[in-house]
């Protein structure tokens, strides 16, 4: 039979060595459970971090979808009608085409400018989860760097 020992965190109660042991492998394995669930908390992290970086992929890519059809749409518009007006004006129907569609294609430039920026922004690196990761070995050692707001965005 093992000798009770005392230890100072248990007020000086004498415990067996075989119970200390089996404290230690509970421990162990709560510690692996935890891990196992961080790591699944992680996962989730960052897919929901890649959905909203697609979320905004989607609206950069109607927005863009939408410049070409306005910008389509705008060219038979003024080719048809306005066209024929500046023509009219000018004493010179096949100048009064050349002016509006130049306008129009400006328009939809301008429009589809502006969707590319969009797509640009979008950022796909799921940046928080691997600032999380990369604290997690201190985090487990007690000695947590930040207060896990960042400052340096």
């Amino acid at each position: 039979m093992s000798e009770p020992t005392r230890s100072p965190a248990t007020g000086g109660t004498a415990r067996p060595a075989a119970e200390q042991n089996h404290n230690i492998v509970d421990l162990v394995g709560r510690l692996t459970q935890q891990g196992a669930h961080l790591a699944r908390e992680q996962v989730s992290l960052m897919q929901a971090e890649v959905r909203e970086a697609t979320r905004d992929v989607k609206e950069a890519v109607g927005a863009m979808a939408g410049a070409a059809v306005f910008g389509i749409a705008g060219l038979v518009v003024f080719l048809m009608g306005i066209s024929y007006y500046v023509g009219a004006a000018l004493e010179n129907l096949a100048l009064g085409p050349i002016i509006v569609g130049a306008i129009t294609l400006v328009i939809a430039g301008i429009l589809f400018a502006s969707g590319r920026s969009k797509a640009s922004t979008a950022h796909l690196k799921p940046d928080r989860s691997i600032d999380t990761i990369s604290d997690t070995p201190a985090a487990a050692t007690g000695d947590i760097p930040q207060s896990g707001v960042r400052h340096d965005r």
